[in-house]
């Protein structure tokens, strides 16, 4: 980890701001802003804490990615921690001291992780394009009369899907939002970039409304 590259820009806390934080977050951020020894043994040990976080997020994730064996989650978890301490010194100014920073900062390892391992849960793996993959239609109406309503708008949706939408637009709706597909990864198997794929899923959504018209608002 260079840290001279990674203290070379970060801004600086506004003073009455810095005031109102916890004497432990104060510490933090005045021993981030400082040069030397100083800031390097901050950097260090910022990143120590965020790479035990990162771990816990793994460890608690494991029995859902039972192909990925001890290294390759380390591996990710450095990684997630490595990419959490850039996230954290270049928006030092957006913290606020709603809560500690050591809580303030875990969410970033936190959220790399899990980033990480959706990435990888899906490598190698086929994007199920099928009507009988889309597991978000399952029935779940409290009464009769719900479970009828209910029916009815799946099978709206999913003769929309097929009949409405062109191909990529089925495609990018059914790995998005019915299959889970984490963005990068459909965008790096379609060589397209997460806001093309943004806008396609936008589209193809608003397509769906207005086939499904009136009988949205019957059900809702």
């Amino acid at each position: 980890m260079a840290t001279a590259t990674v203290a070379a820009a970060m801004p600086e806390v506004p003073a009455v701001r810095s005031r109102l934080l916890d004497p432990e977050s104060r510490e933090w951020l005045a021993s981030l802003r400082s040069v030397g020894a100083e800031q390097a043994e901050a950097i260090e040990r910022l990143h120590g804490l965020l790479l035990r976080a990162a771990r816990f997020e793994v460890a608690r994730r494991r029995p859902g990615l039972p192909h990925l064996r001890g290294n390759e989650l380390d591996d990710i978890a450095q990684e997630a921690a490595d990419d959490a301490l850039m996230s954290v010194l270049g928006r030092l100014d957006d913290f606020r001291g709603a809560s500690r920073f050591t809580t303030w900062v875990y969410k970033f390892a936190l959220y790399e992780a899990a980033v990480k391992l959706r990435r990888r849960a899906w490598q190698g793996r086929e994007v199920p394009l099928e009507p009988e993959t889309w597991g978000m239609f399952a029935s779940s109406g409290a009464t009769p009369e719900g479970e009828a309503q209910q029916g009815e708008l799946l099978r709206a949706v999913k003769d929309g899907i097929v009949e409405v939408l062109t191909p990529r637009q089925r495609e990018v709706l059914v790995a998005l939002a019915l299959n889970g597909v984490p963005i990068d990864v459909l965008a790096e198997r379609m060589g397209s970039t997460r806001g093309a794929l943004y806008k396609t899923l936008h589209d193809a959504r608003g397509k769906l409304r207005a086939h499904l018209g009136d009988l949205l608002e019957v059900i809702e």
